[in-house]
């Protein structure tokens, strides 16, 4: 239900008829976008139905769109990030002078102290550390460096030649080497700033990044954490890797730092938990950021959505490959687990088994193990329900399940073969001959539910994994937890569902759509659990008092986004809804379903597009947990050109 053939419209604000022409001005790229329209649409009479589908359905707007997605698609230097950062994510003259005049706006301009632990440092790399925090933008910094007993008498020289040179520039030499935990905070010992900002010693800033950070606590005055979008560069300084990062994301930031590089931290907060932690060296910067985010309140945690960090990538570095230093890994394992401890959540905190350098964590399964009703409208095609059947009573280890069949108008002999021989103590059918709602038949049988928990699925659902109930519910037992999703494949073993990303496609698409098992996704989140706004109820297990709580399913969507808007509601009554990878099982996607361009239904679909649109506008453009410099043209994370 993320996403109905035929292709969602663009919401208004994103019409943008401009970016639509230009392509007619450059003739290479519109013979390339040609060529592809007409590969995909099946010939020029192919291409001309569809535009005309189009236009009738959703008007000149989806026609661009159409036309937008193409140009994408065809846009071989799409992922170019060099030709990204050139158009991009590079300051000119004119804004640079816009940036200095924006300083007199802020009512805050608080002392950010820079913190620069060095041992050994490549000269030229520490030099270029040291002269990006210099060529700040933002003029009210101060550079603390604690230096761990570098063996190079040249780091010395050079760190003296800046001590007198710049005021502002402080130096702190240790007798004995301590790593990097001991180091960073005896740099930390010396700030004097407000807030402190955590470098490394041959990594760069870019010139605007104190800027942004400041903005961020005008912005937010409260602020204890500001965390920016990062990338990677080599030796010769070239821009490579760019993570574009979600906003804060509780279950992500189990299995990942994804706060990382630039965070930047209110130093009281900082002092009062003791500074960075001796025996998480390699995992130092996500202990503090998990101790951290335990005091505070969500908004005061705050993501900047610019790469305004730099991080050097040489052999031997961690941003080349997480495996270099393993016991990072192993160090922020112990975090997670010691920051679940803190917060009295029983749970192993185990490798992730695809991406071993991440984590998984599994919840302690409740005991006794919860009712879960597990809801499933069907109409006919009695081999795609028998198989679903099948395997949740063959597959499934979850044993305190009931299931809740509803009918819609089945006629065949087949269907009622197989109604008669399912065990009666643990499925009932129940039978609803309205027109097909999906929402309304979710919400009949929720009502007859006997359990606490709910499970939506599809008829054409195949289970894989035996503990697929277990998982979901581990999750959908926390109070702060709403919605929780499984990991779906298509019948050929490519991914269909692994959480839903708003915006894409014009109100919702599958994340990571098509990709091959295996396959990491955008920086592990294929293969990590995480928050998203939204799942496919093609598989969804909620508690029932929240079910109840937002009012169920909404009925004047029928057939698509129900599952969209359903999420949306149990996030806007203070619910995070959860992907997980670690329930998997096959969708044979609409096998039941039939034409989708009948008028009809064409109708209806542009109808459901319009009610969300209407219902929740803008956070269709603005989902927290992917990212405006990724595209909203596709699933595959790929950059935004130009960014929203």
């Amino acid at each position: 239900m993320c996403r109905k053939t035929p292709q969602q419209t663009v919401p208004p604000a994103r019409r943008q008829p401009g970016r639509f022409l230009s392509w007619l001005r450059h003739p290479a790229r519109a013979a390339a976008v040609l060529r592809l329209a007409l590969q995909r649409g099946g010939g020029v009479a192919g291409v001309a139905r569809k535009a005309y589908r189009l236009y009738r359905r959703e008007g000149l707007a989806g026609v661009r769109l159409g036309f937008g997605k193409v140009a994408s698609a065809a846009q071989s230097g799409r992922n170019d990030y060099a030709e990204w950062v050139r158009r991009y994510g590079t300051l000119d003259d004119a804004q640079r002078t816009r940036l200095r005049a924006g300083l007199q706006g802020f009512a805050l301009q608080p002392l950010i102290s820079v913190v620069l632990p060095v041992f050994d440092p490549p000269l030229a790399f520490l030099e270029q550390a040291i002269e990006s925090v210099r060529a700040q933008i933002y003029p009210h910094w101060e550079l603390c460096i604690a230096d761990d007993a570098s063996t190079n008498p040249g780091v010395r020289e050079l760190l003296e030649r800046y001590r007198s040179q710049d005021s502002r520039i402080r130096v702190v030499y240790r007798a004995r080497n301590g790593h990097i935990a001991a180091s960073t905070n005896s740099a930390l010992a010396l700030a004097r700033g407000e807030f402190v900002a955590l470098f490394d010693h041959d990594d760069l800033l870019a010139e605007h990044a104190l800027w942004w950070i400041a903005e961020a606590i005008n912005r937010q005055p409260d602020v204890g954490l500001v965390y920016s979008d990062e990338d990677k560069v080599d030796a010769a300084n070239r821009r490579f890797d760019p993570n574009f990062k979600p906003d804060l994301n509780p279950e992500l930031l189990l299995a990942q730092n994804m706060v990382c590089h630039l965070g930047v931290y209110r130093t009281a907060l900082v002092q009062e938990l003791g500074g960075f932690r001796e025996g998480f060296n390699g995992a130092q910067d996500h202990d503090l950021a998990l101790r951290v985010i335990e005091q505070l309140a969500p908004q005061q945690v705050v993501h900047i959505p610019k790469v305004l960090y730099h991080w050097r990538a040489i052999s031997g570095s961690t941003a080349l490959d997480a495996g270099e230093k393993n016991y990072a890994a192993e160090a922020g394992r112990r975090a997670v687990r010691e920051h679940l401890a803190r917060k009295g959540v029983a749970a192993e905190v185990l490798a992730a088994p695809e991406v071993p350098s991440m984590n998984r964590v599994r919840f302690t399964r409740p005991s006794p193990l919860p009712l879960v009703s597990i809801l499933i409208p069907t109409r006919d095609r009695a081999d795609l329900l028998g198989m679903c059947l099948d395997s949740l009573f063959a597959r499934s280890s979850y044993a305190s399940f009931e299931v809740i069949i509803v009918d819609n108008g089945s006629t065949e002999e087949a269907t009622r073969q197989l109604f008669a021989r399912l065990p009666p103590e643990r499925v009932r059918v129940l039978r609803d001959d309205r027109p097909f709602n999906f929402s309304a038949l979710n919400n009949r049988a929720a009502a007859m539910a006997r359990g606490s928990i709910l499970c939506l699925m599809n008829n054409d659902i195949e289970i894989l994994t035996p503990d697929w109930l277990e998982e979901m519910v581990s999750f959908a037992i926390r109070d702060e937890i709403g919605c929780v999703g499984a990991r779906l494949w298509y019948p050929d073993g490519r991914l269909q569902h692994a959480g839903c990303i708003l915006g894409v496609g014009g109100v919702a698409s599958h994340a990571h759509r098509h990709v091959q098992r295996g396959h990491a996704g955008y920086f592990g989140r294929a293969l990590l659990h995480q928050s998203f706004s939204a799942v496919t109820a093609a598989c969804l297990v909620v508690r029932r008092d929240v079910f109840e709580q937002v009012g169920g399913m909404e009925e004047q969507l029928a057939v698509a986004f129900n599952d969209i808007d359903f999420c949306l509601k149990v996030r806007a009554a203070g619910y995070r809804n959860v992907w997980t990878p670690y329930a998997e099982m096959v969708h044979h996607e609409s096998a039941t379903r039939g034409d989708d361009h009948a008028p009809e239904k064409l109708a209806r679909f542009s109808a459901e597009i319009a009610f969300m649109q209407q219902r929740w506008g803008a956070q269709l453009q603005n989902d927290p947990a992917y990212n405006p410099n990724l595209t909203a043209y596709d699933e595959d994370f790929s950059y935004a050109w130009p960014p929203r």
